[in-house]
């Protein structure tokens, strides 16, 4: 099913945010406390958008717009062109302002349909969870229209970000990182399961390294053209830097050390957030994910 930003267990455990969710859901049609509705939703949402994105007017609107940028270079080098110079110019100021106003329109029906409709609600559904002290775990950067990547799974505050409300005393049973098992009528606690001290690691290091090859690139350079200069001018100076290429050699091993080891402990994390996905699913209250937990969802989904 995949981690959701909050699962429905959780949603209902407070009766005040479970009304709220139904009386949003019956608005648009949908029960947002239902994780299977949910799930079904947001992947046919996150689809529809993506073609959205892939409109031939938003092609069309970046090729008109890259040949009216790009039409008044060729003046210098066509004479036909050159001796038509206004009628040139004219034309790449024509293509400039409708490639501007396909592109202007494709983005708009993009921002219309991520900002309308069942999605709307579920965002309401967030804001309210949240006010009322309710975690949520995860949410996906495509869901308010931010840029993935990074460590914090997505840039930018988004162009349809998850409103915010006054902030609203927890029920008492939302104390805890537990819920209510849906299917059972007695209060059985669902536990989260602990982090393992490699997916805490992991959150430690994910965003550290990445300079080895560039600077095992930078040695080698330095001890390769010190040795060269040596060589060529005839000063024994220049052979200093000779060791310099063994260090090199020794940084790029470094590198590709600590890579097999972040991919290890990379592999543990996904599988700490599997087991995530599972106890949600089976109605535990799933703390928010850190920011490298984040970035791992998204660029694993």
């Amino acid at each position: 099913m995949g981690l959701l930003p909050v699962s429905g267990a959780t949603l209902r455990a407070d009766a005040r945010v479970r009304e709220a969710a139904r009386g949003i859901g019956a608005r648009y049609g949908v029960d947002y406390t239902d994780d299977a509705a949910v799930t079904a939703l947001l992947a046919e949402r996150r689809k529809s958008l993506e073609t959205e994105q892939r409109r031939p007017a938003a092609y069309l609107g970046l090729l008109t717009l890259m040949a009216g940028m790009f039409l008044p270079f060729g003046i210098s080098l066509s004479p036909t062109l050159d001796a038509h110079l206004f009628a040139v110019l004219g034309a790449a100021g024509g293509l400039t302002v409708l490639g501007t106003a396909l592109l202007v329109h494709a983005r708009a029906q993009w921002k219309h349909a991520l900002r309308n409709g069942p999605l709307a609600g579920y965002r309401e559904v967030l804001g309210i969870a949240r006010a009322h002290g309710i975690p949520l775990a995860h949410i996906p950067p495509w869901l308010e229209g931010r840029t993935t990547g990074g460590a914090g799974g997505g840039g930018g505050k988004g162009v349809a970000p998850i409103p915010t409300y006054p902030p609203v005393e927890p029920a008492p049973e939302a104390h805890t990182e537990t819920a209510t098992a849906p299917s059972t009528s007695a209060t059985v606690p669902v536990p989260v399961p602990p982090k393992p001290w490699a997916v805490s690691y992991y959150e430690r290091v994910a965003d550290a390294g990445g300079w080895h090859d560039e600077a095992g690139c930078l040695l080698v350079l330095a001890g390769v053209g010190g040795v060269t200069w040596a060589a060529t001018v005839g000063t024994g100076v220049g052979y200093a830097a000779l060791p310099l290429v063994p260090v090199a050699i020794w940084v790029w091993l470094a590198g590709r050390r600590q890579g097999r080891e972040k991919e290890e402990l990379r592999e543990q994390a996904l599988k700490y957030v599997k087991e995530l996905e599972a106890a949600q699913a089976a109605g535990a209250r799933v703390p928010e994910l850190s920011p490298q937990l984040r970035a791992l969802l998204d660029d694993h989904h």
